[in-house]
């Protein structure tokens, strides 16, 4: 057998979960046997490091390097630690290995979870879009960008820079006089659509796969606005904000670029406080496009939820942006729309990098 597999690779036998029904009357129809196959790998590492989790169907493809596809990333909780995997049925065969991940340093990982999206009855400030609050479970953990995309990565990605501050702009704010916001590339992009913002992580998805960076079925994508509320919340569902309620707006201004003390401009990124998990500017400076199209929550539990499926034409914007007066619009549960073929000011985004898809 170790001729056939390099010592990180693993193929286990299948786990058999027996569950009896209880005593039985001898009228009654024996116990049930409920078999549940699942593969799984032993994994020996260091605690709280981050493994891409992945896999062949075929013993011949083991050293293809492009041939191996990520099913999940997973900070390892203990060492060893038994990991199995329930994404598919056992009737087939997969050879597993865990790889170390060095995700790029402008990225954190967000674990899976559980949270309450939307906000309760009661929140101050409450919108009724914000509604019905809903538990949902995040079953995978993705990595998300630290900061919202900059003038610099986006250039560098599709060769352009469509943000309004960069350079010289003309009668800015409306007073006939040249308005100089310099260029600093460390700025978030905006005056981007939604269009333009799937288009970027399509196109950094292509040039990382090409240099072997990620997994082949990897891909830089937007956050569903579930990921994006798990995010900015950080375990913090019973708070207007991540670092509190903050009811009259007095700590806003160290976590964001809001009306208050942005001078009517975008800033370079993570020049104030992040959030518990080491992210920044999720409210203020910008607002970021997420990939959902618009609609009301489903209310109950709902498994990682993809947005709503109704027709509507408008895609899903979070956080608050440089020129917001108002706090009650940078809360956590704050959620706007616009057509996605709209560029503004204040429309910018940020990425994740997610497993196992196309």
């Amino acid at each position: 057998m170790k001729t056939l597999f390099p010592k990180s690779l693993l193929y286990l036998p299948l786990y058999v979960t027996v569950w009896a029904l209880g005593p039985q009357s001898s009228a009654q129809t024996p116990p049930v046997l409920n078999i549940q196959l699942y593969a799984g790998l032993s994994i020996t590492g260091a605690v709280g490091a981050v493994y891409q989790i992945q896999y062949v169907t075929d013993l011949a493809q083991t050293n293809t390097p492009t041939a191996w596809r990520c099913l999940e990333f997973l900070q390892l909780p203990a060492s060893p630690w038994l990991w199995t995997d329930k994404s598919a049925p056992a009737t087939g065969r997969r050879f597993y290995r865990a790889v170390a991940f060095a995700a790029p340093t402008n990225m954190v990982f967000i674990p899976p979870g559980t949270f309450r999206m939307g906000s309760p009855l009661n929140e101050v400030g409450r919108e009724l879009e914000e509604g019905p609050q809903t538990a949902v479970i995040i079953s995978r953990g993705f990595w998300m960008g630290k900061y919202e995309v900059t003038q610099g990565e986006y250039q560098a990605v599709m060769g352009s820079n469509p943000s309004f501050f960069n350079g010289v702009r003309q009668d800015w704010p409306a007073d006939d006089v040249d308005t100089d916001f310099g260029v600093d590339l460390a700025r978030p992009v905006e005056t981007v659509s939604w269009f333009d913002a799937t288009n970027y992580c399509a196109a950094l998805t292509q040039r990382e796969r090409a240099a072997g960076r990620i997994a082949p079925n990897s891909v830089y994508r937007l956050p569903t606005e579930a990921e994006w509320e798990y995010a900015c919340r950080a375990w913090t569902s019973d708070r207007r904000f991540s670092y509190g309620d903050d009811p009259g707006y007095t700590n806003l201004t160290n976590y964001a670029w809001v009306g208050e003390n942005s001078d009517r401009t975008t800033h370079p990124v993570g020049q104030k406080l992040p959030n518990p998990w080491g992210l920044y500017d999720m409210y203020g400076n910008v607002e970021e496009w997420c990939q959902d199209w618009y609609g009301f929550y489903p209310g109950g539990i709902a498994v990682d939820p993809q947005g709503s499926d109704a027709g509507y034409s408008r895609r899903v914007i979070r956080s608050c942006y440089w020129d917001e007066y108002d706090g009650e619009s940078c809360r956590s549960a704050n959620r706007v729309s616009s057509r996605p073929d709209t560029s503004a000011y204040d429309f910018g985004f940020r990425v994740v990098l997610a497993p196992g898809q196309p």
